[in-house]
């Protein structure tokens, strides 16, 4: 795989490693044995670079989760760890200082570590509650998260609905300090392009930073701090891309059909990891269905965490793969595994034999573990993926990926909604539609908003509000048409999705998913609009060919996006090609300091901002594998998180119900 020649040149264990040295030193800095509160959602990424059994060294006695006032009062030190930039979580801690203080007889000592900076607004909320001086405020500057060695991810979970629901811009601030702090590391990227509104802002507040750091280094009169930063454009970076999600949300929309995406899809990966009834894998039964046919919901024994990272010995090979293929591949393995217990009880064996044999014990048990684990795993899916639901949203799905007339499938998707089918399913057809057809006709919008409200309940005109207002789900208007002279922008406000369609080869009907020979197997024929426009940049010739068919065309030269300047005037948003230079003054001297200056593969950093699926990183992967073989460069991909259908459509879902 392409990612661990990548991680050479961005190593991302040295970001895990530094995360995990900076917070055991903040714990450390506190003497004695010492609670810690966390916040839930960050308890997931702690874990991905320090165990508990770690934590217990440096002396924490007990983790709670910052709800419900529960903190224990028994430890003297009492840490909160979590983020700083939301007002109502610091306004739970103020109170949560205050209820012990006035609860306990103990002399507490308070720490609050904020992750990833300390904030005004925090400041400003712990004074307005008298409780500022109470406690020992520091901060832990976690940004880039990896999750693999060719992926990092901020884990702002909210930063999808942040940026297109409240309009609120501080994740792209967070994304714009940890790409800040990848170019101190490695140099300058040598060209910053991109496609999207928030992607131009992301690359202002780039150029904005490096000013900053130039006038640093320029008012520094011991020189000192232009060992900090890098004056010249990185030797290992080629570029960074920056892929604005609201650019393309049909990619989140559809289902994603490669195996990761649809263990996603089904069961919800968090911090690699997902949770599963050990019915599924195998355990212990599930409990008995009730009359109605509602199944009892679980109990906690009933559950198990399943980790799915690299450290598993299938999962690697399986989960950028189309979920067609993983039955026979799967199936392969276990008659190898049979065949190898078959000779490992072979009477005449040597002693040189049995030797190698228990050498490769611990190996050949743990791989057995993992298969029964992933044949449980997509037994459960196939189960899914063989339903009439099923089959009907993804025909549905396909056909307004692949162009047709969305009209033709507005009964498809109003039998869905008779059949009571789950709401989010129904709000990402008609948002695929609202995508791809810039809006949908008045008349048939208002009669699919009556039956949603008659079907799950009218608090869902907040709902389909919130979707109108993040530009999911819109009445087709016809101002905002691509050639419209009304329009402010020609292609601005709306992508022309018929013409981007057809000029980058977004469908592919005879698409291989066995063998792969393009990225639209990772939704069985629809290519990924955000993944083609990576490969305008790194695959000018490849993308070229797919669309120019004509003998004797000549593929595109040049960097950037040159040759493709027409497709992105279609493509609404802002268009980014920023080329940054390095300083001659002391040149020679930054070149020295900068980690990585030695002469190694081009990596290109992919950053999405909004959230990236697992169906595109699997995209990204054969991009990078391709790229490899060709010319050695790779892809490491950067993001504000994860993210799928089900999460976009559900940051707009009303969970709320009215009182009866």
């Amino acid at each position: 795989m392409a990612a661990h020649p990548a991680a050479k040149a961005i190593n991302t264990q040295e970001i895990t490693d530094k995360a995990r040295r900076d917070l055991l030193q903040l714990l450390e800095a506190v003497r004695g044995k010492k609670n810690l509160v966390l916040e839930r959602s960050l308890a997931g990424t702690i874990g991905l670079f320090v165990k508990f059994s770690t934590l217990q060294e440096y002396g924490v006695d007990k983790v709670f989760f910052l709800e419900n006032h529960n903190v224990d009062s028994s430890q003297r030190n009492v840490i909160f760890l979590l983020r700083g930039d939301n007002a109502k979580t610091v306004r739970t801690v103020a109170e949560q200082i205050k209820l012990v203080r006035s609860e306990s007889k103990i002399d507490h000592e308070f720490s609050i570590i904020w992750i990833p900076r300390r904030t005004r607004v925090s400041d400003m909320v712990l004074e307005e509650h008298g409780v500022l001086g109470e406690a020992t405020i520091s901060e832990l500057a976690l940004y880039f998260v990896p999750l693999e060695q060719d992926l990092m991810s901020l884990e702002l979970e909210s930063s999808f609905s942040d940026l297109y629901l409240r309009k609120e811009p501080t994740s792209v601030f967070a994304s714009a300090t940890a790409l800040m702090r990848l170019q101190k590391q490695y140099g300058l990227f040598p060209r910053i392009l991109g496609k999207g509104d928030n992607a131009k802002r992301l690359a202002d507040l780039l150029q904005r930073m490096r000013s900053e750091e130039d006038v640093n280094a320029s008012s520094d009169p011991s020189k000192t701090y232009l060992t900090s930063f890098g004056l010249t454009p990185s030797s290992v970076v080629e570029n960074l891309i920056i892929i604005d999600r609201e650019v393309d949300f049909p990619t989140v929309l559809a289902t994603q059909l490669t195996y990761q995406g649809l263990i996603d899809e089904n069961f919800g990966i968090s911090n690699n990891q997902i949770e599963v009834d050990t019915s599924v894998l195998g355990g212990a039964p599930a409990p008995p269905q009730q009359q109605s046919g509602t199944a009892q919901p679980p109990t906690a024994a009933t559950k198990r965490k399943v980790p799915l990272d690299s450290s598993d010995k299938l999962y690697p090979s399986l989960r950028d793969a189309n979920f067609a293929t993983i039955g026979p591949t799967l199936n392969q393995t276990a008659r190898r595994l049979q065949s190898d217990q078959q000779n490992i009880k072979q009477q005449d064996q040597s002693i040189a034999d049995l030797r190698s044999f228990v050498s490769k014990l611990p190996s050949y048990q743990a791989e057995q573990a993992s298969l029964k684990t992933h044949t449980g795993l997509a037994e459960e899916i196939l189960k899914v993926t063989r339903s009439e639901v099923f089959s009907a949203m993804l025909e549905v799905q396909q056909n307004l990926l692949a162009g047709s007339d969305p009209s033709t499938v507005h009964e498809n998707i109003e039998e869905l909604i008779a059949r009571d089918v789950p709401l989010k399913t129904v709000l990402r057809l008609l948002c695929l539609e609202s995508c791809l057809s810039n809006g949908i006709r008045s008349r048939d919008l208002e009669s699919f908003k009556r039956q949603i409200l008659q079907a799950y309940g009218f608090q869902h005109i907040l709902t389909l509000a919130d979707l109108e207002k993040i530009g999911l789900l819109v009445p087709r208007e016809s101002h905002r048409g691509y050639l419209n002279p009304i329009a402010g922008a020609a292609g601005q406000t709306a992508t022309d999705w018929n013409a981007v369609r057809k000029s980058l080869n977004l469908w592919i009907d005879d698409v291989q998913e066995t063998d792969p020979n393009d990225t639209a197997y990772v939704f069985s024929g629809y290519a990924p609009l955000s993944v083609r426009l990576v490969q305008c940049i790194l695959q000018k010739s490849y993308l070229s060919g797919l669309v120019n068919t004509r003998p004797g065309s000549t593929p595109p030269t040049g960097g950037g996006w040159k040759g493709f300047e027409d497709t992105l005037t279609r493509i609404r948003g802002a268009t980014v090609d920023v080329t940054q230079k390095g300083h001659d003054a002391d040149a020679s001297h930054a070149r020295k300091t900068l980690r990585g200056s030695k002469e190694g593969p081009k990596v290109s950093v992919v950053f999405f901002l909004g959230g990236v699926t697992y169906a595109e990183i699997a995209a990204l992967r054969f991009v990078s594998g391709q790229l490899e073989k060709s010319s050695g460069r790779r892809i490491v991909i950067g993001t504000t998180h994860v993210i799928s259908g089900n999460r976009a459509v559900g940051a707009a879902v009303e969970k709320r119900k009215f009182v009866e």
